[in-house]
């Protein structure tokens, strides 16, 4: 029992010793106060040090980089609203919810200086799966001329998988779309598209924070 504990432990500090780094090498992305907007849960809920993506929004926010920052509510589990709005309320960092799909109202108005996420897995050549809604936001950067960051541990990097082809989505049960909060408020008879996932193109991606430093597109990370 002890060996495993022990073991846990170990990984458990490296984990927040990456956060950490993540959260520091982070800062170099931002070329003014900066008003982000972010998607799904990246904090100290999600992982064991300060969070990935949200710590880099956090020590910006301490070193006076982060203005204000819009959380996407994150369909349809609400990873958003349930988690990262709690976490930016308990750091004090200004902040507004958002549906997932007025973030390209938000961008045409000029209100986001960037948007910056977290991965679940990275290919060799940088294409990055994350929650449902990622590439999507992608797009919208591309199309409005703001840059779009990955913010993720190394270990996230398969070193197996050359492209973003061979990750494997995970489809949902479609009750998280047909009901809500447990309660249904349409027919469960109805079908229903639930990706939970999807891989968002390597081009699109600015930069991706690791706790080894920023990496730039085109990526060539080693196996």
């Amino acid at each position: 029992y002890n060996l495993f504990l022990n073991k846990a432990k170990e990984i458990h500090q490296v984990d927040v010793e990456f956060c950490r780094k993540i959260g520091t090498n982070g800062l170099s992305i931002f070329e003014k106060k900066s008003k982000v907007l972010t998607h799904c849960n990246t904090g100290k809920l999600a992982t064991g040090g300060d969070g990935t993506a949200f710590n880099v929004i956090k020590s910006g926010f301490e070193n006076d980089l982060v203005e204000f920052v819009y959380a996407d509510e994150t369909r349809p589990l609400l990873q958003g609203s349930r988690l990262t709005a709690f976490e930016l309320s308990k750091n004090c960092i200004p902040f507004a919810l958002q549906t997932d799909s007025s973030a390209a109202e938000l961008m045409k108005q000029s209100k986001v200086d960037l948007v910056i996420t977290g991965a679940d897995r990275v290919a060799l050549n940088g294409d990055s799966a994350n929650k449902i809604g990622t590439y999507s936001l992608a797009i919208l950067c591309n199309f409005h001329n703001i840059p779009f960051y990955i913010a993720a541990p190394s270990t996230t990097i398969d070193r197996d998988m050359p492209s973003g082809l061979e990750i494997i989505i995970e489809y949902r049960d479609k009750k998280e779309v047909l009901t809500f909060n447990g309660h249904k408020f349409i027919s469960e008879d109805f079908d229903a598209f639930t990706p939970a996932f999807d891989v968002t193109p390597a081009h699109l991606i600015k930069g991706i924070i690791t706790e080894e430093g920023v990496f730039t597109f085109p990526y060539n990370f080693m196996r």
